[in-house]
């Protein structure tokens, strides 16, 4: 779209010559300096317009200027100096050459000329003046030098007549808004200016230029390179984009990824990212590093698709002589900058023909190898290199890469470190939880636990602890925090509840013991004894498969859910009781039937507690899940995890135990009342062997009749009435339990060689697989349980 000017387009000379030297363009300004009229020079070779036979000249590059011979209309020879710029090819027209010279501008100014006392001559700021029609009037010899253009020449030539630039366009609209407007205007743009090779950014303050009477006469133009603030600025903000966009995750992968990301193509065409292997250092990197070194390759990136320059791909582990970029960096501990025409990288890339191959099909010329450190170690190095651009690496962005990758290496010294707890904490929360989940009478169980995807591994656990008399305990528990100190806690109180249950505590009460617990562990790691500091909370329930009756204490853990076989999956209404670690609150317990087949559903809250899920959510995602229960527990848990949690895993870790009910038929239980006189012991042990034969248990039967004989004769001589004897099997024990309403617990002695009594319970304890005792809410019971299977015989 033409330019529409309130002023003389006849002013300057102006011609368009055609690649073939045709003329294509003659304005008004060219005949008034030849004489010719567009009609006789339009479509005919430029050349005519010499004087004399010499050729026309060839000029080269993007503007030629001289002075010319031309021949005027009426004969005679005209001396012009010409200025021309290469015009690329726009509006339907070819490649040619915009040919102008001016018309008016040659006479001195006045002294008193406003315009030419603003000229500021001597000033070392740029400076040019423009008249009322933005021609130019005067300008300095620091604009002139910028320009490349003598003073003398192109004034009366409009600024875009002197630079052929699109931003010349930009630069007049801004000198025409000042005229017009009387107001100063400051435009910022990039230009190549001079016929320099390289652009430069320019800041170009624009006034209006008045006389005495302040009537506007021209504008004034002031140019400033503002190329090394605005490099200073673009590096600045390079730097704090690398701080927000490098180190998002705890990963040392994604790290190093972000890395070589950033510097493509800010700093390079082409970036590699290799690591240190520290376990091939005993997990850490060494404190002084010798070639050859062995790296792995982390990351790179480049601006061509597919990464074509890559020789070594990610995770792959390459061996790097003393000679190359990597190991020199890396040795001396400094950026080392090399140049493939200097010849420093040729015994290197003859040594890696591979290397050597790209580096030729790349046009690769330059290489800057940056040592990766923070803390006082090497963790690796970055390399960048460059073949689409032409410059090497100058020591501003030796500066810059150093700036960008040692706030890289502190983010991959960080997941580093990171992951090394992780995996030690992992590791540890592994071997603390159960591997395997006992088999048991009582129920069938199945369990999963994941691992915090963000904050590194917790303190949840869960268990399964076989009891006496057939019945099982399920504990789901969770301490606050994560990382090695909460995996250890968890240990601690893992190993607290299995002590405890081996004395059969009731729920409430095993709670009560794991609060104090926590509050001396909280103690302990305070240094000054204020509570709080370690915190958890934990679901304790007890299965009794002979009475199918679970009873069940929480301490600020979430209730379980159930599922009765045909029944719809609900929440288990429990007391809450306080979380553990408080000290001194109470704990309440609830019992419940469980019909056979029940299945419960324990689990930390990290299942259903989520950012991302509003409210009860996340439980009603597991009733739904529940509802799809098939007979198989495995699978179910995968369902739950596969419905409940996101792909990339959660910021909790989650503990998650599934449990069927059994019930033991009434036909594997047999019940005595036993009479107080000792002499009726006898008939007890008949009718024990009876039993025994219609279990087909024969086999065992001399030493049942002798556990039967010891355990109820000390409860007749040392117990209180009334007494109660119980059998119970299975298909792989036999269970012996012996009631009554004394308080006291029995204890193992040794008897003296004369003692008459004494070694019942030592005679109890050599013939069974084990015994005990567990006290009840009407006395004590002892029990001893004896193997079916061969094998333990």
């Amino acid at each position: 779209m033409s330019r529409v000017y309130p002023f003389d387009d006849a002013a300057t000379a102006r011609a368009v010559i055609d690649d073939d030297g045709t003329l294509v363009e003659w304005n008004e300004g060219a005949r008034r300096l030849l004489g010719h009229p567009a009609d006789d020079v339009l479509g005919r070779p430029a050349t005519r317009l010499l004087a004399g036979d010499g050729p026309l000249p060839a000029p080269s590059g993007i503007r030629w200027q001289g002075t010319v011979g031309l021949r005027h209309r009426d004969g005679r020879t005209v001396s012009v100096w010409l200025l021309a710029h290469r015009r690329p090819s726009r509006d339907g027209h070819g490649d040619g050459w915009l040919v102008v010279s001016p018309l008016t501008g040659g006479e001195t100014p006045a002294a008193d000329d406003p315009l030419a006392v603003a000229s500021l001559i001597q000033s070392p700021c740029a400076v040019a003046v423009y008249d009322d029609e933005l021609r130019l009037r005067r300008m300095n010899a620091a604009m002139a030098e910028i320009a490349g253009l003598p003073e003398d020449r192109v004034r009366g030539l409009r600024l875009t007549e002197i630079s052929s630039e699109p931003q010349g366009e930009e630069l007049e609209q801004g000198l025409l808004q000042v005229l017009t407007t009387g107001q100063p205007l400051d435009v910022q743009t990039y230009m190549r200016t001079g016929g320099e090779e390289r652009a430069h950014a320019w800041l170009a303050r624009l006034a209006p230029v008045t006389d005495a009477g302040g009537r506007v006469r021209g504008v004034c133009l002031a140019a400033h390179d503002v190329t090394d603030i605005q490099r200073a600025r673009q590096r600045l903000q390079l730097v704090n984009e690398a701080s927000v966009r490098i180190g998002s995750t705890l990963d040392v992968t994604r790290t190093a990824q972000e890395l070589a990301d950033m510097c493509v193509p800010a700093l390079a065409d082409f970036v590699t990212i290799d690591l240190l292997d520290p376990q091939e250092y005993g997990g850490e990197p060494p404190a002084r590093i010798t070639a050859p070194v062995n790296l792995r390759r982390a990351a790179h990136q480049s601006i061509l698709r597919g990464i074509p320059e890559a020789v070594a791909q990610p995770g792959q582990i390459d061996v790097y002589p003393d000679f190359s970029p990597q190991a020199d960096a890396l040795t001396a501990g400094r950026t080392i900058c090399k140049t493939v025409s200097e010849g420093d990288m040729d015994h290197w890339l003859t040594w890696s023909s591979v290397r050597g191959e790209r580096v030729r099909e790349f046009g690769i010329h330059s290489s800057m190898s940056v040592p990766i450190q923070a803390r006082g170690l090497t963790l690796g190095v970055a390399v960048l290199t460059r073949h689409r651009r032409p410059d090497p690496f100058t020591d501003d962005d030796m500066l810059l890469a150093e700036e960008i990758t040692t706030r890289a290496a502190v983010c991959i010294d960080n997941a580093r470190r990171y992951s090394r707890e992780r995996e030690t904490a992992l590791a540890l929360q592994r071997s603390l939880l159960p591997r395997m989940l006992p088999r048991t009478a009582a129920l069938d169980a199945s369990s999963r636990y994941l691992p915090a995807a963000r904050h590194g591994v917790g303190g949840d656990w869960f268990d399964v602890i076989p009891l006496s008399g057939m019945r099982v305990a399920m504990v789901v528990g969770d301490v606050v925090g994560h990382g090695i100190q909460a995996s250890a806690t968890m240990g601690r109180l893992r190993t607290a509840v299995r002590t405890l249950a081996d004395i059969d505590l009731a729920p409430d009460e095993l709670l009560t013991h794991l609060d104090d617990l926590v509050v001396r562990l909280s103690e302990e790691s305070g240094g000054e004894g204020s509570p709080g500091e370690v915190g958890a909370t934990c679901l304790y329930a007890v299965y009794d498969p002979v009475s199918r009756r679970c009873t069940l204490a929480r301490a600020g853990h979430p209730p379980p859910v159930l599922l009765t076989p045909g029944g719809e999956p609900h929440q288990l209404d429990l007391p809450a009781g306080p979380p553990l670690g408080l000290g001194g609150l109470p704990f309440e317990s609830a019992e419940v039937g469980l019909p056979e087949g029940t299945v419960l559903a324990l689990y930390t809250d990290g299942l259903v507690v989520s950012r991302e899920r509003a409210g009860d959510s996340g439980r009603q995602l597991l009733f739904q899940a529940l509802r799809g229960y098939a007979d198989s527990l495995d699978e179910t848990c995968d369902h739950i995890l596969h419905a409940l949690l996101p792909p990339g895993g959660t910021n909790d870790d989650v503990a998650l135990l599934l449990a069927r009910t059994r019930g033991l038929a009434p036909s594997q239980v047999a019940t005595w009342d036993i009479p107080a006189d000792p002499a009726l012991v006898a008939p007890v042990r008949k009718q024990v062997v009876d039993q025994l034969e219609r279990w087909s248990l024969s086999e065992i039967g001399f030493t049942t009749e002798l556990v039967v004989s010891e355990l109820v004769t000390n409860a007749i001589r040392y117990g209180a009435h009334p007494i109660r004897l119980r059998l119970i099997h299975d298909a792989a024990t036999l269970i012996v339990e012996v009631s009554d309403t004394s308080h006291t617990a029995p204890h193992l002695r040794r008897a003296k060689i004369f003692d008459e009594g004494g070694r019942g319970l030592l005679l109890v304890a050599q013939l069974t697989q084990r015994w005990g005792s567990r006290h009840t809410a009407e006395g004590k019971t002892i029990w001893a349980e004896l193997s079916l299977l061969e094998e333990d015989q």
